[in-house]
């Protein structure tokens, strides 16, 4: 799908002021010996890092690193130019060395990362005397004025927040049905961005003791972030690429410590089995990005109508799965038509119209409709092929045949299926 006109504007806005930035900064900054050899020592340590996640093989689903804890401390131990230009430095070997993304968004990282390790760095030589700045002499300062610290510390959290701001409204642009909220921060990157932060502190108070203590500091930094990788690979196995909901295998094993739960505790639970009306055709006439885009959108509606504790899955092309602990038949009906309408408002954009699908929701009860999770998936699949057999769009609850029950019910060879009330 071809880019915004509002994020293309954006994205090189923010390249053409760090740009700007860096070749003001070259006119009016004094290049010093010091400046410069610390920078050096700093970028090599970050190329370290690079070629060692190289060697280790890291692969798609690893999306973090930990290079912000390079830029930290090149913005609180040199002026503004050396962080406005360091991931810029940086940024080709990151490309032809590790994950390969397009080019525009390397030089927007970049770009971001520079914006905003140049204001962390403009207000901390602003907020502490130049008696307490670093070079390649070496000073204790770090050590014995907690001032300093604590002023590197709200530096190092102002980094942090204007880089994940600018990011942030590039992927809002992107994607403005996206809660600004969630797109932001959530709990995972929250926690990565305070590692990212200590770790920086930590190197620059190292670089502040003594420069030639970055070869102590290095070797646990890359073992930091090789147990960032495989953190992340585990989450990634989970993980349902195209959607970000979990996988089949592991919505599978998520869902029957689910059901034993509930059959040891009486609690009811709910399964809906939800299917997009009519996708090959989106397929067929926008292709399979736009295709993938309508899955994506519909998976962030479904995580949104449901409860934290619900387990939502893409169960393959384009069906997806909800598990409702302490969720019993009428209260699964409700939650299932919320679901239905919420997704029939949804409109996905693509290069000449405005796509909107439409999804059918089989239901099935555990207890009533079978007693494991493979009965419970079946009765749900025979309720959504009578929802699709009766004009899509609906939401069918499962009912076994010679069963008498409340709600009108239709005759399905093996079973039955009644309309919600």
């Amino acid at each position: 799908m071809a880019m915004r006109t509002s994020l293309i504007v954006y994205v090189l806005a923010v390249i053409a002021c760090a740009l700007g930035l860096i070749g003001w900064e070259l006119y009016a900054t004094p290049l010093f010996p010091g400046d410069v050899g610390l920078f050096a020592a700093l970028l090599a340590a970050a190329v370290v890092c690079i070629e060692a996640m190289r060697r280790l093989g890291q692969p798609p689903g690893v999306s973090r690193d930990l290079l912000s804890a390079w830029w930290l401390p090149i913005a609180l131990l040199l002026p503004p130019l050396y962080v406005l230009l360091a991931p810029f430095v940086v940024g080709p070997v990151l490309y032809l060395r590790a994950r390969r993304i397009p080019m525009y968004r390397r030089l927007f990282s970049s770009a971001a990362l520079g914006l905003a390790g140049a204001a962390a760095s403009a207000t901390f030589h602003l907020a502490v005397p130049h008696a307490f700045r670093v070079s390649l002499t070496g000073t204790h300062a770090w050590l014995t004025h907690p001032t300093v610290l604590a002023t590197a510390v709200a530096c190092a959290v102002l980094f942090a927040v204007l880089n994940a701001g600018i990011v942030a409204v590039a992927a809002h642009l992107a994607e403005p049905e996206a809660p600004l909220a969630k797109v932001l921060w959530d709990r995972e990157s929250l926690l990565l961005d305070l590692t990212e932060t200590c770790v920086g502190i930590l190197v620059a108070v190292t670089c502040g003791l003594n420069p030639l203590l970055l070869v102590v500091a290095l070797p646990p930094v890359i073992l930091l972030q090789r147990s960032l990788m495989h953190q992340q690979l585990a989450a990634a196995a989970r993980t349902d690429p195209k959607t970000g909901l979990l996988n089949a295998t592991a919505w599978q094993r998520e869902a029957d410590a689910e059901v034993t739960r509930a059959l040891r505790s009486g609690a009811p639970l709910s399964l809906l089995l939800v299917d997009v009306d009519h996708f090959k055709q989106v397929n067929d006439s926008h292709g399979h990005l736009i295709g993938d885009d309508v899955l994506r959108a519909l998976a962030t509606e479904l995580r949104q109508q449901v409860r934290e504790s619900d387990v939502v899955g893409r169960f393959g092309g384009e069906e997806f799965t909800v598990l409702l602990p302490r969720t019993d038949g009428v209260g699964a009906c409700r939650i299932a038509e919320r679901l239905r309408s919420s997704a029939g408002r949804l409109r996905v954009a693509a290069a000449d119209a405005m796509i909107r699908v439409t999804v059918s929701i089989g239901i099935s009860v555990l207890g009533q409709h079978g007693d494991d999770l493979f009965e419970l998936l079946a009765a749900a699949d025979l309720a959504l092929y009578r929802a699709k057999d009766a004009g899509r769009n609906r939401v069918r609850l499962y009912a076994p045949r010679k069963k008498p029950r409340a709600t009108p019910v239709d005759s399905a060879g093996d079973g039955a299926t009644g309309t919600c009330p």
